[in-house]
């Protein structure tokens, strides 16, 4: 099986012909079974708010949600890091948080996106064992974005242990130089997810330091070519787990939306159970 998915919903005006408006996550499910969400990672959501989301999509419909910033070690490269006891807080609180997800099977993957300074180590490799512990029963996925996880002997290793641990390796397509950015390395290393993140290739705002970052980074449009270079990854790993799922997040200037319904016809998908088409009226 193969899905495709945007980062966010609201920020798609090319779902809503372009209305200069937020997009509702009803007609966001209009169009993709799957979104990545990364509210968790700044504040852990409440049950109720989880609960409203599943009120608005089909049954199917399901999410990926960023792990929270604690969980993923952000805090360390903070002013204020947290201690253990209160990190194992965060797990059971983000746990409890998620809930509802689980019981209606609706939670694709809970997303670790560690940050650059997680680099491999005996502490860091352990920290993995450690999540895999905490979140047992849970669908989890690993991004990288520091090089020392990758190299050729180093991937074979670290995949065979995430593989070991069931979690899913992120293949991670961003800007990549010598010093910034990590390869794209589409391995399997759960039979069940195969995850694809698409953060665009646009080296100069990869690696922009400035206060607009943010409004750069990820401003990228896949050309036809790049896209056929994806479809051949996923066709070839749809025939080694159960669901190949790609995440568009390049989406400074709009451009995720109309990438991924091109990939989506260039696979020749149809998805089915998604929510009802709405007219735009306003």
């Amino acid at each position: 099986m193969i899905t495709i998915g945007l980062t966010t919903f609201s920020d798609h005006p090319a779902l809503i012909d372009g209305a200069k408006r937020k997009v509702r996550l009803t007609e966001y499910s209009a169009h993709f079974p799957v979104v990545e969400l990364d509210t968790p990672f700044y504040a852990i959501p409440k049950s109720t708010v989880i609960e409203n989301w599943l009120h608005q999509v089909p049954k199917n419909f399901q999410f990926i949600l960023k792990a929270n910033r604690v969980m993923t070690m952000h805090d360390q490269g903070s002013s204020e890091p947290v201690g253990n006891e209160e990190r194992l807080v965060v797990f059971n609180d983000y746990k409890r948080a998620i809930a509802p997800l689980m019981a209606t099977h609706q939670l694709k993957a809970v997303l670790f996106q560690f940050p650059p300074y997680f680099a491999r180590s005996v502490a860091t490799i352990e920290y993995l064992r450690r999540i895999s512990l905490l979140m047992q029963g849970y669908p989890i996925a690993v991004e990288f974005r520091n090089s020392t996880w990758y190299g050729d002997e180093i991937t074979r290793d670290v995949a065979g242990y995430l593989k070991e641990l069931g979690i899913t390796l992120v293949a991670v397509d961003e800007p990549h130089t010598t010093n910034r950015g990590v390869p794209f390395e589409p391995v399997v290393t759960s039979s069940k997810l195969a995850l694809l993140r698409l953060h665009g290739r646009n080296v100069s705002g990869w690696t922009d330091q400035s206060s607009e970052w943010r409004s750069r980074r990820t401003l990228y449009r896949y050309s036809e070519a790049e896209l056929s270079e994806f479809k051949q990854t996923v066709q070839t790993l749809n025939d080694q787990v159960d669901e190949v799922c790609v995440i568009f997040n390049n989406n400074s200037g709009g451009d995720a939306a109309d990438n991924a319904l091109q990939l989506k016809e260039m696979l020749g998908l149809t998805f089915g159970g998604l929510g009802p088409l709405q007219m735009n009226l306003f």
